[in-house]
């Protein structure tokens, strides 16, 4: 049996009784956090809360080199872990397929996402959302600016009075870099700022899920100018507004009246 289980948003505390269960039943437990990290847990805290080895593999030795997890799995239990909600990747998608085709039970013990979460901070309604895309730093994508692809996706769902979900880059173990790489609300803010419409309404909201998440509206060029402290962070483009939720960003998210 291989059980996908989503750890939650924030720390070792987030995941649900199912999830903390099924770890528990397991006999190997796998984990990857190059997708996204808990902010407010790292691995050690994981194991401790678990009573657990958890074996943390990279991109390669869950897109390249499944062996270890399938096998695993084949032998006895064993549970993938990641920060969210596991089927959000379409990795780990590859993964459940691999695991099917060698006859490997699987199940997914799903967990709050960044993506549930943007809609329940900042007020926004979750069916008034189109396309989600994802804003790379300029490095990572070879180019200046931004990518078409994105722009592209905020002018379609613009024209159709949609929000757009943008997540932002992350960059572990790069081979460009030196540790790790979050980009921040601000960064993408002046991004879009510079490279499309600075005059457009944004909502950051900052570690969703923690204590002190955030979350904060205002145009582009000036939310570029601001710091919303420690990653992850994400940013979101709304379409048309409905009343109540423009009454929500005023009042959860602080925007400026003419910024509405």
């Amino acid at each position: 049996m291989l059980t996908f289980v989503g750890l939650g948003l924030y720390d070792e505390r987030s995941v649900t009784v199912e999830g903390r269960d099924a770890i528990a039943a397991a006999d190997r437990a796998f984990a990857e956090f190059y997708t996204s990290y808990l902010v407010g847990a790292d691995v050690d805290d994981l194991e401790d809360h678990h009573d657990t080895t958890i074996d943390v593999r990279d991109r390669a030795g869950v897109e390249q080199d499944p062996e270890p997890i399938l096998s695993a799995a084949e032998d006895g239990d064993a549970v993938f872990l990641t920060a969210g909600d596991t089927m959000i990747s379409t990795t780990h998608v590859d993964l459940r397929l691999r695991a099917e085709e060698r006859g490997i039970d699987t199940r997914v013990v799903h967990a709050p996402t960044a993506e549930s979460a943007a809609s329940s901070l900042t007020g926004l309604q979750n069916y008034r959302f189109g396309k989600a895309t994802t804003l790379p730093f300029e490095w990572a994508h070879g180019a200046d600016g931004v990518p078409d692809s994105v722009v592209e996706t905020l002018e379609a769902n613009r024209e159709r009075g949609l929000h757009t979900l943008v997540y932002l880059d992350i960059k572990v173990d790069h081979p460009r870099i030196a540790g790790d790489a979050y980009m921040t609300a601000s960064e993408a803010a002046g991004l879009l700022a510079d490279n499309w419409d600075p005059d457009a309404l944004g909502v950051v909201v900052a570690r969703a899920g923690a204590p002190d998440a955030t979350v904060r509206a205002d145009r582009l060029g000036a939310l570029a100018d601001a710091d919303f402290g420690d990653p992850l962070h994400l940013l979101v483009i709304p379409g048309d507004l409905h009343h109540v939720e423009r009454d929500a960003l005023a009042g959860l998210a602080d925007a400026p009246e003419d910024a509405l």
